[in-house]
């Protein structure tokens, strides 16, 4: 089975430090309130049905005969509270419903969630998930039993405020490894997100591996309608990209972040293309 999994990060009204995490890289994953609007846009523009959740997902690619285009999925990193105060309502007015993915040490802190808040959204039908304990920077460089335990602490604090199981997660930073994998089913978490960006749903340690395409600050704002839609050619695009990217940072360490910002301040950004 494919399936194209968009991910986003916080939104913002008039600062990007509102929500989430305050630093120059979570910075450039941070959209205005207005280009989240406009992005959502453009995927109701092309696709008639909802998002569908994880739970929805089979485990096996013969369980389900995939629509032309295959079904797509909502995600949201990091557990700002921007996804209570502005995404999941602009997502409940088109009846859909989206994942939310929480770094759990936060909970609580400024711009982050609280659990009143996380304990809403379950209620009103998102899926709540890990996004780790601590978000590390390079997750798949841990020993494993670190990664065993940022799993099993982000997952255990998310039990214990929902009263359920808590079976999804995403990979913070979207460093993947197999261990990653192994780690988290280790855990409990049956569906892992990751952030390459690959249509295709595998399966490693048990664990349902879904692949996102991610839409950052100065995107055209017909993107997700883009990636959404039968388009290839932006799917490769994106692919080629994040690989290209994977290459680079080690070698760039810190100043890669600078040289992304530059790039992003270069180019034409923002409206419709």
């Amino acid at each position: 089975m494919q399936a194209v999994a968009l991910l986003f990060h916080d939104v913002y009204t008039r600062d990007p430090a509102e929500s989430g995490f305050c630093s120059e890289a979570a910075d450039r994953y941070k959209l205005a309130v207005a280009d989240f609007d406009a992005q959502l846009a453009g995927v109701r523009g092309v696709r008639s049905d909802s998002p569908i959740v994880a739970g929805a997902l089979p485990r096996h690619a013969t369980d389900a005969a995939a629509a032309p285009r295959g079904p797509f999925l909502m995600t949201v990193d990091d557990g700002g509270v921007s996804y209570y105060t502005h995404i999941a309502e602009r997502l409940e007015s088109i009846g859909w419903r989206g994942h939310c993915f929480v770094t759990t040490d936060f909970i609580g802190q400024r711009g982050f969630m609280t659990r009143d808040e996380l304990r809403a959204l379950d209620e009103r039908g998102h899926v709540i998930g890990s996004h780790s304990a601590s978000h590390p920077t390079r997750f798949s460089a841990l020993p494993f039993d670190r990664m065993v335990s940022e799993w099993v602490r982000s997952c255990r604090l998310l039990e214990d405020i929902l009263g359920r199981r808590i079976e999804v997660g995403s990979v913070p930073g979207g460093y993947f490894s197999p261990a990653v994998a192994r780690a988290a089913r280790a855990a409990g978490i049956r569906v892992l997100f990751t952030s390459e960006p690959v249509t295709r749903i595998d399966i490693d340690s048990d664990c349902l591996l879904v692949g996102r395409f991610t839409i950052r600050r100065g995107d055209p704002h017909d993107k997700a309608q883009r990636l959404v839609s039968a388009a290839p050619w932006t799917r490769a695009m994106e692919w080629t990209s994040w690989n290209a990217k994977g290459l680079v940072k080690p070698v760039l360490g810190s100043s890669y972040v600078r040289i992304a910002d530059w790039l992003l301040t270069a180019r034409p950004s923002g409206g419709a293309s």
